[in-house]
């Protein structure tokens, strides 16, 4: 969307400031679900729609495992019967059209609503059901590597403020928030400590900061693997879970961390 980035790092200063948390997202707030499409065609119109199927029932159940469902092929191919509305969103509003290109090959965002009821439904036939529970704001304690650089990502630094961006923009198809804590609510954990340190105490520190619980991890770049490598921990109902991405980009690090929190929190065991 234009100008995200710039919302997100407006919405990643507000959180600094002190999260609620958790909330519980609003029927319009839930049953939608956006991607990014060429133009407004109606191939690619379809393509969207097949997309955004995949996102609301995510989005709705907290449960990423339903995309790998064999029952999706089928659900796939009649995505557009279960749309109530859409709209467009051209990702390039108010830059003038060049020579070359067309409205008909310009980026857009399209928006797919939902009725609740289709939703519901479509996800009782894949064994699953909505998470309409409370999502709570997440404290994320980040160890860094790479090469000689490594650090804890806080709110109060410079450094990674990009990381902070991607962070928040990750939590947005799930509907989730996140925060960070500053330096000294860190409580003199370092990026040496904080990967040893128990979730519970982890836990207890993100009361301090605002949020629910604790989201940690680290992330170590691999020339080996050419991208890094992501280890997550979450702790929920007297158990604590543990997963992980390998030869990624931060972004999708950032998006492998949320969409674990989102299926552990709402209830659907290991990511």
């Amino acid at each position: 969307m234009p100008g995200f980035s710039r919302f997100a790092a407006g919405l990643t200063g507000l959180l600094w400031l002190g999260a609620p948390s958790g909330f519980a997202a609003t029927p319009a707030e839930l049953y939608q679900a956006q991607t990014i499409v060429t133009g407004t065609g109606e191939p690619n119109r379809q393509i969207g729609f097949k997309d955004c199927l995949e996102k609301v029932l995510v989005r709705v159940s907290g449960d990423q495992r339903l995309t790998q469902k064999s029952e999706m092929l089928a659900l796939r191919n009649k995505a557009a019967d279960f749309v109530q509305s859409f709209r467009y969103h051209d990702r390039l509003e108010g830059i003038p059209i060049h020579d070359e290109q067309g409205t008909h090959d310009r980026p857009h965002d399209l928006t797919c609503l939902y009725k609740p009821a289709v939703v519901d439904k479509l996800l009782a036939q894949l064994g699953s059901r909505p998470w309409h529970g409370e999502r709570q704001t997440l404290a994320v304690f980040l160890t860094t590597e790479q090469g000689a650089r490594h650090f804890v990502l806080t709110a109060d630094e410079d450094r990674g403020q990009t990381m902070r961006e991607s962070f928040t923009n990750a939590t947005g198809p799930l509907l989730m928030r996140v925060t960070f804590p500053k330096t000294r609510q860190l409580a003199g954990l370092d990026e040496k400590a904080l990967p040893a340190a128990d979730m519970a105490r982890l836990d207890q520190l993100a009361k301090n900061v605002g949020a629910a619980r604790a989201l940690a991890g680290s992330i170590v770049w691999s020339d080996k693997e050419l991208g890094w490598i992501a280890d997550w921990r979450l702790a929920d109902r007297g158990k604590t879970y543990q997963w992980q991405a390998r030869g990624v980009s931060f972004d999708e690090a950032f998006r492998v961390a949320v969409r674990g929190a989102a299926q552990i929190l709402s209830g659907n065991g290991q990511p």
